[in-house]
């Protein structure tokens, strides 16, 4: 299964290329409905973001300015990573989208740009709409924030923080970050575009004023994309093997080596990709996924249909992802006969005999993933709509059919 580019490394490269002096590419890009909201509001902000296939996208920089009318979708990279830049732009920069993204938590990135000079305006709550106010400068400084429900809140403020006249200091007080690979993804490319970053004390990132240059960025498959695809190798007893998987990456869902592994598969990292290898048995799991929330509802579908209970917890901070996925996944698992408990921060899954039904997606990419891996082994899973996989991954459809009959149709 040949995957396209990593939707966080995408969405990084192409805010970063946007604020770099000179051109920068983008080669082997993800192109989905986030990454294309990405590349539109960069151009509303008159960027200049070339994205006519596949293969290289081209970003030149130029001045950022509004008014602009920017729409974030259900893209939290968007909705997180784009205020701090629309700082930096002169006039009024507006946020909005899909009416579940105003339940989507910004307040503290929001306060943090508040904190470092930035004027904004936003609904009740702290919430969108939003309308950023810029001057074309950013005084910065140092800033504390509760990032405990998103990694995003610290990324937001660090990816234009070499803007801004004096840096910046965010400081973290809180439980602990989720996502912490994203975090370090963030410091790593910014790294790579030539920011000066320290982040060699715990729950502190600081970053130096200066000028980023353009560059070449290399994306990486979505390895977190892969984990329905191998996944069916467990479920199903046969193979998956993809191409060009990383030996070493900041990318979270490299950890599914390691748990696809724990739940009864054999995963080889060779030469030409990763191969996972399944009995047709699968065992339960018991992780604290805070670090790869994003896996979740895979690993709760392959919990289903273990042979054993499984309980993953850590995740609170995915009840504010495109949907609440514990509720949802309590809800449309049990629908289909599984025993689970909701937690606070995750789920408790007693695997019982499962029998087809329909099966909700809530307009959530991952949600549509489980259910796919599930429909493998159970009859008569429905999906209620696969359309919310072009959120990430236009090509699911397609590529499950292909992977199912052998590229029939």
């Amino acid at each position: 299964m040949r995957l396209p580019g990593s939707k966080s490394m995408t969405a990084r490269a192409l805010v970063l290329s946007a604020i770099s002096e000179g051109s920068s590419t983008l080669r082997l890009p993800l192109r989905a409905r986030d990454t294309e909201l990405m590349a539109q509001a960069l151009r509303s902000l008159g960027g200049h973001v070339s994205t006519p296939d596949e293969t290289l996208w081209t970003v030149r920089s130029r001045p950022l300015h509004g008014p602009a009318a920017i729409d974030v979708g259900l893209a939290g990279t968007v909705l997180r990573f784009l205020p701090s830049v629309a700082a930096l732009a002169e006039g009024p920069v507006s946020f909005d989208g899909d009416p579940y993204v105003r339940k989507r938590p910004i307040a503290p990135l929001v306060n943090g740009l508040r904190g470092l000079g930035v004027r904004i305006d936003t609904a009740e709550g702290d919430g969108l709409p939003m309308t950023v106010h810029g001057t074309g400068t950013v005084p910065g400084g140092e800033v504390t924030i509760d990032a405990s429900r998103s990694s995003q809140f610290v990324s937001g403020l660090l990816l234009a923080a070499t803007g801004f006249a004096h840096g910046v200091v965010v400081r973290h007080e809180g439980p602990p970050v989720p996502s912490a690979p994203h975090l370090r993804m963030t410091v790593q490319m910014l790294r790579s575009a030539g920011a000066a970053v320290d982040d060699s004390v715990p729950d502190v990132w600081s970053v130096e004023p200066g000028r980023l240059k353009g560059r070449g960025w290399n994306v990486e498959p979505d390895l977190s994309g892969a984990a329905p695809f191998l996944a069916a190798a467990l479920v199903t007893g046969g193979s998956v093997t993809v191409p060009d998987w990383p030996a070493a990456t900041t990318q979270p869902g490299d950890r599914l080596r390691e748990l696809l592994t724990t739940m009864g598969g054999e995963a080889t990292l060779h030469a030409d990709g990763l191969t996972v290898r399944g009995t047709g048995r699968v065992h339960g799991l018991s992780a604290d996924l805070s670090e790869i929330g994003e896996l979740t509802p895979v690993l709760a579908a392959l919990a289903a249909v273990a042979d054993s209970p499984s309980r993953l917890t850590g995740i609170a901070h995915i009840r504010t992802h495109e949907t609440d996925r514990i509720t949802a996944l309590s809800r449309e698992l049990g629908k289909l006969g599984a025993d689970v408990t909701e937690l606070p921060d995750g789920l408790e899954i007693r695997p019982r005999p499962l029998t087809g039904a329909a099966f909700d997606t809530y307009d959530d990419h991952r949600m549509a993933h489980a259910a796919a891996v599930i429909g493998l082994v159970v009859p008569g899973v429905r999906l209620s709509d696969v359309a919310c996989t072009s959120k990430t991954l236009p090509q699911f459809p397609t590529l499950w059919s292909d992977m199912v009959t052998g590229g029939g149709d």
